[in-house]
């Protein structure tokens, strides 16, 4: 099997898996993120790598999945060296085994009061910063299931959690690989097509390497929809609740399967389309369950609502719709404009939902990628490991942005260059012209993208 894997390709692609090799290992071992020139000229030497790598191993599928599981377990020992978001996951998950509702309290509450309800309590407030240490936890039950699994045997070691945090994640991916891969072949495309997920430095870094969950959330929406499109919808639905129990991201796409059972007669099947809207939301509340209180509800909400009425970073439309408040007001709408924006994307999404041909997996899997395309566009907060879900959704479709997006959105990391963390707008609205650039003209240069369920690529 060994020989088959490797046979026959190129010494350039060995330079090229070398080359990937030794910039992974500097990227997990030997940089901080304020070191910008180094972070943008190893993931630009990464992101050519992955390019040339799937463009002339297509058809050396064994290789690309080996490529992309030995490059994975590079970073197995290092500490994510772009995000603090891991500290609150081994506290959370350490806080749960102890027996406390980690919805119900705050970090910064019990160091404040001079108590230290886990092991290495006060590293780990420290290391998630005083934020995310003065809020409560927002992560959904499946997430802080993870959360206790990568803890039951490290409860005092930093290191053995994240370990334990990244093998969930690695084993999510291949699980993402397999489903992605078994689709495309449904749809009639080509499977490598999965590597420009798979393989993209952006998804191995952040979600690998920064240990970003939203990896286990999408191979749970991914399992839906394979699921889906072999008929057996009741699994696809317990599948989906496990995917919004991770993340509340897929929670955006409940509409789009309106017209997902229709039937021949052009009639929409509303017993079978209540049932699955039934299943999902049962499945999502008993998850939920063992946590709930009204204190709960209360933390919950409005924790969540932070992502739209306080945090703003990296964001496109919202700054834009901000500077012209400041103009009119003299200070900041963001209260305002973050509740007209989620009016807005709940708006488009019925449009899709009712306009749009959702009755054929690939018709429904673009009009999901241009839900949550409109979600980010329209948001206070982008942050880099928030593009994974489109990239996913890219694959099965003909549409590239995503891809250009999932390499030029590293510059938003240039926030951290200065002690301060203030965004560069300038570097920010380089980054959205670029974005904004291509996907117009793919919408309007390639029409036939919208509707096109094939691709050469």
């Amino acid at each position: 099997m060994f020989n088959t894997i490797w046979l026959k390709f190129s010494k350039t692609t060995s330079l090229l898996i070398v080359l990937s090799l030794i910039m992974y290992w500097l990227f997990a071992y030997d940089l901080v993120r304020t070191d910008h020139l180094k972070l943008i000229l190893l993931y630009s030497g990464l992101f050519f790598c992955f390019y040339k790598i799937v463009q002339q191993n297509k058809n050396n599928f064994k290789l690309l999945v080996a490529i992309a599981i030995i490059i994975r377990l590079v970073f197995l020992l290092a500490i994510p060296n772009l995000s603090q978001d891991f500290y609150r996951f081994i506290w959370d998950g350490r806080l749960i085994l102890q027996g406390i509702n980690p919805y119900l309290y705050t970090p910064q509450s019990f160091i404040s009061n001079g108590q230290f309800p886990i092991n290495q309590a006060q590293e780990l407030v420290k290391g998630m910063q005083a934020l995310n240490a003065s809020h409560f936890s927002n992560y959904p039950p499946i997430n802080q299931l993870f959360f206790i699994i990568a803890n039951l045997f490290s409860t005092s070691n930093i290191l053995g959690s994240v370990i334990g945090l990244r093998l969930i994640i690695i084993a999510a991916d291949i699980g993402t690989l397999y489903f992605g891969s078994k689709l495309l072949t449904k749809l009639g495309l080509k499977k490598h097509k999965i590597f420009w997920y798979i393989l993209n430095p952006f998804i191995i870094i952040e979600l690998t390497g920064n240990l970003h969950f939203e990896g286990v959330m999408i191979f749970f929406l991914i399992f839906s929809l394979y699921l889906l499109s072999i008929n057996k919808w009741k699994w696809s639905a317990i599948v989906f609740a496990l995917s919004i129990s991770t993340k509340l991201v897929p929670l955006l796409f409940l509409p789009l399967f309106i017209k997902w059972f229709r039937q021949s007669n052009h009639t929409i099947d509303y017993k079978k389309l209540i049932s699955f809207y039934l299943i999902i939301g049962s499945i999502t509340v008993l998850l939920f369950a063992p946590y709930f209180s009204m204190q709960f509800i209360n933390n919950y909400s409005k924790t969540v609502g932070l992502w739209f009425g306080d945090f703003e970073f990296n964001a496109s439309i919202y700054y834009i719709l901000r500077a012209i408040g400041y103009q009119i007001t003299g200070y900041n709408q963001i209260t305002i404009i973050g509740k007209i924006l989620p009016i807005l994307v709940f708006i488009i999404i019925w449009i899709l939902a009712l306009k749009r041909k959702n009755e054929n997996l690939h018709a429904l899997i673009v009009s999901m990628l241009f839900a949550m395309t409109c979600y980010l566009l329209f948001s206070t907060t982008v942050h880099p490991w928030y593009i994974a879900t489109i990239l996913l959704l890219s694959v099965f479709t003909n549409y590239k942005y995503p891809i250009v997006w999932s390499y030029i959105i590293i510059i938003s990391y240039l926030a951290y260059a200065n002690a301060d963390n203030i965004e560069n707008l300038w570097i920010i609205g380089f980054e959205y012209i670029v974005v904004f650039s291509v996907l117009f003209w793919e919408i309007f240069n390639k029409p036939s993208h919208f509707n096109s369920n094939k691709s050469t690529n």
